[in-house]
């Protein structure tokens, strides 16, 4: 199990201060064992997806979002590739504003800000001006809405390391028949069973897992051919067709349009 963001103590504890806040940048992944604190945490990555397990939710999750975890949910994560990681870790009496199961949030620049200021605190009590930047940071969760976004991972063990598999290498184009022989179940099986645990078809799976990092790769600003081309998209413009048909405008004027 990964070190903690923040010391055990500190996470299983509402006294102290009303957010602590903790980036990291690791040149390896990181991985999070199943586990549960007493403070609400809210946490992202910088860049990359992150596949998450929080009570009985299992997403894929973009950088362009983050996953809100209330206080005393059991919860896992794991990173792919290097992890550019950030969390903040809420008492549980101001979480009671705050939503009560486990969602995605789209973040906002306010709260990334905040979050950011907030992790170069030294440890102890908050002065007031600290005070009013932590009170932000929980109103700016609670105004922000929950979101049907993240893409949903399979239980089945034999799946699940399919789809860990493919969010390491989005550029990954072996078949469903290959994939299925990689990890020892027949094609008949992976296809109907991806659809029963996901409500996607296995390359709709992997084209929504290719969208979500196209997003974040967006936000940075990477050009649109080079991102088709780092998730297997043969051409551009059949990348562009893709997006489009999902999100209903082009890549190049998908964050114009307000999202």
């Amino acid at each position: 199990m990964a070190e903690p963001l923040i010391s055990i103590e500190q996470a299983q504890s509402n006294a102290g201060p009303l957010v602590i806040a903790s980036v990291l940048d690791s040149p390896i992944e990181r991985t999070s064992a199943p586990h549960r604190h007493a403070r609400g945490q809210l946490l992202g990555a910088r860049r990359g997806l992150l596949t998450v397990e929080a009570a009985d939710h299992h997403w894929v999750v973009p950088a362009t979002h983050a996953v809100w975890i209330p206080p005393d949910c059991v919860h896992g994560l794991r990173s792919h590739g290097p992890f550019h990681g950030w969390s903040v870790y809420v008492v549980a009496p101001a979480c009671v504003v705050l939503p009560g199961q486990p969602c995605i949030i789209a973040t906002s620049g306010l709260l990334r800000e905040a979050v950011d200021r907030a992790a170069t605190w030294s440890e102890g009590p908050l002065d007031q001006r600290q005070e009013r930047i932590a009170q932000l940071i929980v109103d700016e969760v609670a105004a922000l809405p929950a979101e049907p976004f993240g893409l949903k991972l399979p239980l089945d063990p034999r799946l699940r390391r399919i789809s860990q598999a493919l969010a390491d290498d989005l550029a990954d184009n072996r078949s469903l028949t290959e994939w299925a022989q990689w990890a020892g179940l027949s094609a008949r099986t992976l296809a109907r069973r991806f659809v029963d645990e996901t409500g996607f078809s296995f390359s709709q799976w992997r084209q929504r897992a290719r969208l979500l990092r196209a997003l974040e790769l967006l936000a940075a600003d990477v050009p649109v051919t080079t991102i088709a081309l780092e998730l297997g998209y043969d051409n551009v413009s059949a990348f562009i067709a893709m997006f489009r048909r999902t999100f209903g405008v082009t890549p190049g004027r998908y964050f114009i349009a307000g999202r």
